[in-house]
């Protein structure tokens, strides 16, 4: 016969939350597997049902109603509201079905969550600053119950994806990349904080809308921006001084500016100008494999000149300087379409990084013509336009190329330049195809493709588990480089046989684990690193990976 206590010792009192409180912290809220003393010690009897579950069968549970949603937006807030209530069983269930549930958690359905934020808002998750903030944020940030913050993801919300400015319900975006910050990389989740610098939106729609939850203001441009910006870091700075800012989906006119003012002064990095040079450079690396040559032998086309365009194209850049090319020699093997067309030199509008990649050529507008005249190994896609990648240009690709290099990075799925159908049909099947969004097997003259995303999931969270591991102080291209180099190091010669030039999801948390010990490797070779070295990085790092485990309380 059970025996209700009347009261949990001293000890528990003072390290856990007791009874109901309990079940609602989703950091320690284990559910129905809270065992039959726990539920004694910890004020829970009458508060569950009497049976004791284990782990797997919750997570058969979560899976079994998750596969009977009726779409993916079902599954995302099925989800969202499994992390609310229970992180130990979110993380494992994502974790052991990541190829199943990325895609829900993150791009392409995070993309529909965020247009949708206000109707589906059910709980807040982390911080939201706002010029009403102005001279407390260090307060404001001091109201976040977990104290030990390593890594923040902060949006403005003005470039949302290749959806553009969905101001505070851009939210989603930070809330999705530090899940998989845990998922894919063992960073816990527990050091994890989303920010959104809610600035107004200039987006119609949501200034007019009764569900909108941010700001209803024009959005903060100019020097009041950069000043509110500034208090943020230097408040993050102040409280969470372990901590690594990961800036996302700001907009090109505040995102360049942004990283080159604060990455040598606090750790930090941009994921959509970095973690995507990163992770492309990883996909031409492979190519290469494939279709023989160099890297400097590569003619580039890129639709698109935004942050992702020219974050890769910098990336590649240095790479080349590594190899003793010069860099005004290196751009020349670069070509990009923005969106007024091709960028040449007699084009009076462009300034800055733009500038430093327009050609000396006739301007035109017509992707196809671009191809015809450049003659490009590989073509980029990183426009937010759909179907821009046009029958046209991929056969033109394929005539000129024995294996023609094809990356629609556009995402979600909707703005992709070209489907892996269309990429592997419309090149007799020897596209070199790389997506942003998933795209499913495609079967072609009796053999089967296996396309995979370039994602930048593949890079930013090992980078930031490294830096978090080896406590990095600041965080260089030289870190990104690695992270490139390690991630088409990684790529089986079995992957390649199946047209895929990333390794599976499946094997995310090993790839991860390696990039993190190779950002390791660079941080203690230029003196930033701060732990003291290990005798095994990669052991180090693995040993340090969070674990979606239910802990004892008695």
């Amino acid at each position: 016969m059970l025996m209700a206590s009347t009261a949990a010792p001293p000890k528990l009192k003072a390290e856990f939350p007791l009874g109901a409180e309990l079940l609602h912290d989703p950091v320690l809220n284990k559910g129905t597997a809270f065992t039959l003393e726990e539920r004694r010690e910890l004020q829970l009897e009458g508060l569950l049902p009497a049976r004791v579950s284990t782990i797997e069968a919750q997570e058969e549970r979560v899976l079994e109603n998750f596969r009977k949603q009726p779409n993916d937006l079902a599954k995302y807030v099925l989800l969202l509201a499994l992390q609310d209530r229970n992180e130990t069983l979110y993380y494992r269930t994502v974790m052991h079905h990541v190829d199943e549930m990325m895609p829900i958690v993150y791009t392409p359905t995070v993309g529909q969550a965020c247009q949708e934020f206000g109707h589906i808002f059910r709980r807040p998750r982390g911080i939201y600053l706002n010029r009403y903030d102005r001279g407390r944020m260090v307060s404001v940030l001091r109201n976040w119950p977990r104290k030990d913050v390593r890594i923040i993801v902060v949006t403005d919300g003005e470039r949302i994806l290749g959806l553009g400015d969905l101001g505070a319900s851009g939210m989603g975006i930070p809330v999705g990349k530090l899940a998989l910050y845990s998922v894919c990389a063992g960073v816990d989740p527990t050091q994890c904080l989303p920010v959104m610098l809610d600035v107004g939106t200039d987006n119609e729609a949501f200034l007019d809308a009764p569900l909108y939850l941010g700001l209803q203001e024009r959005r903060l441009r100019g020097a009041e921006y950069d000043s509110l910006v500034e208090e943020f870091v230097l408040a993050v700075n102040e409280v969470f001084p372990n901590a690594v800012i990961q800036f996302e989906d700001f907009a090109n006119v505040n995102a360049f500016p942004l990283l080159d003012r604060y990455r040598n002064r606090t750790s930090c990095f941009n994921d959509d100008i970095q973690g995507t040079a990163a992770v492309t450079l990883a996909g031409l690396l492979t190519a290469i494999r494939i279709t023989g040559g160099t890297l400097k032998e590569q003619r580039i086309v890129f639709l698109g000149a935004g942050e992702a365009g020219i974050g890769v194209a910098d990336l590649v850049v240095s790479a080349l300087v590594r190899q003793g090319i010069s860099e005004e020699k290196a751009r020349q093997n670069f070509w990009f379409l923005d969106s007024k067309g091709l960028m040449t030199v007699n084009r009076g509008d462009l300034t800055g990084r733009k500038l430093r990649y327009a050609q000396d050529m006739e301007f035109t507008a017509d992707l196809a013509e671009v191809v015809r005249r450049v003659r490009p190994t590989a073509i980029i896609g990183v426009s937010g336009k759909p179907k821009m990648f046009t029958r046209e240009v991929l056969e033109l690709m394929a005539q000129l190329n024995p294996r023609p290099i094809v990356f629609s990075l556009s995402n979600p799925t909707s703005k992709s330049e070209c489907t892996a159908e269309d990429a592997y049909y419309w090149t007799d099947g020897r596209a070199i195809f790389a997506s942003g969004s998933p795209f499913p097997n495609v079967s072609y003259h009796g053999k089967t493709f296996v396309p995979r995303q370039g994602n930048n999931a593949y890079i930013f969270p090992g980078v930031g588990m490294g830096v978090i591991a080896f406590g990095v102080k600041r965080v260089t291209d030289d870190m990104f480089f690695a992270a490139a180099e390690t991630l088409a190091g990684l790529v089986s010669e079995s992957d390649i046989g199946k047209g895929a030039i990333y390794p599976p999801l499946t094997d995310i948390r090993e790839v991860s684990a390696h990039i993190a010990a190779a950002v390791g490797e660079v941080a203690y070779k230029s003196g930033l690193a701060t732990v003291p070295r290990p005798e095994n990085l990669l052991e180090f790092v693995k040993g340090a990976q969070y674990q979606p485990v239910y802990k004892s309380y008695v």
